[in-house]
């Protein structure tokens, strides 16, 4: 079911910008007995990327009321917000588009989401890569062809999920998460700074790491500085954090440090 600025419909307009051309952002959200979880956290996301991108800002109060509308009563769920620039300019250009339109929808908890929080992940490795775009790095923009592709790619070699290369060899993310990995007692992360799309849970986790006192590296990592860590995870706002057990024939344990972030971040 869809709501477009509060309201339920199941057509867009063919004129809509997003539908044109992903004019527009987004951020997936879990809910907890129709209330969204770390709220705050994806509304300042979503003010980022509409702020990079040049599109009026809906009221977020409003859309907070929409979004718990949409939201399973009772229990996990999750909704999709994304916001479009709306109808209207020419080609692409937006001059003369004033009123942004806000979509919402909502789907059920994924159940397999459990497991892989208790079990762990198996990763595959991505055989396209993603190209190198500073100007949208970190941002969860409406333009999603590269995921497409790249979860296909995963697909059809039978992983859960992969591990995305961009164009100079270096770790992004998975397909769907972001990715830490623990080498003694320091948390690298790949720098989100020419690509990748930097989530809410990879903030909170960089943000749990150094109040802890842990020393967190931001860079441009191969896969061979991943392959020796110790440990491995990944994370997103409807998954949490869920370790990784093994990248292609590479196995590892679940650490210690991987079940204390679990502990502080996917109970919330």
């Amino acid at each position: 079911m869809y709501w477009i600025n509060g309201v339920q419909e199941e057509t867009v307009s063919a004129s809509d910008r997003s539908f044109n051309y992903g004019d527009g952002g987004f951020t997936t959200i879990k809910t907890m007995d129709g209330k969204p979880v770390f709220w705050s956290l994806h509304v300042e996301r979503m003010q980022a990327c509409l702020q990079l991108l040049q599109i009026s800002q809906p009221d977020w109060k409003q859309v907070r009321a929409w979004v718990e509308q949409a939201a399973i009563e009772q229990g996990l769920g999750g909704v999709k917000l994304h916001v479009s620039r709306g109808s209207g300019g020419r080609g692409y250009s937006p001059a003369g588009v004033t009123e942004s339109m806000v979509t919402i929808s909502e789907f059920g908890y994924p159940e397999h989401y459990k497991d892989w929080q208790l079990n762990g992940v198996e990763l595959g490795i991505a055989e396209h890569k993603l190209g190198i775009n500073p100007l949208l790095a970190g941002h969860k923009h409406n333009n999603r062809l590269e995921q497409v592709l790249l979860k296909a790619d995963i697909e059809q070699q039978g992983y859960q999920d992969g591990i995305v290369l961009d164009l100079n060899d270096h770790i992004v993310e998975t397909t769907m998460a972001n990715l830490f990995w623990v080498k003694g007692k320091t948390l690298y992360t790949p720098s989100m700074e020419k690509c990748g799309v930097s989530g809410v849970i990879r903030r909170l986790v960089i943000q749990d790491a150094q109040m802890l006192g842990m020393k967190v590296l931001f860079g441009e990592f191969d896969m061979e500085h991943l392959l020796n860590a110790n440990e491995v995870f990944m994370c997103n706002s409807l998954l949490g954090i869920a370790p990784v057990v093994k990248i292609t024939h590479k196995s590892y344990p679940v650490g210690i440090i991987t079940r204390d972030f679990q502990e502080s971040i996917n109970s919330a």
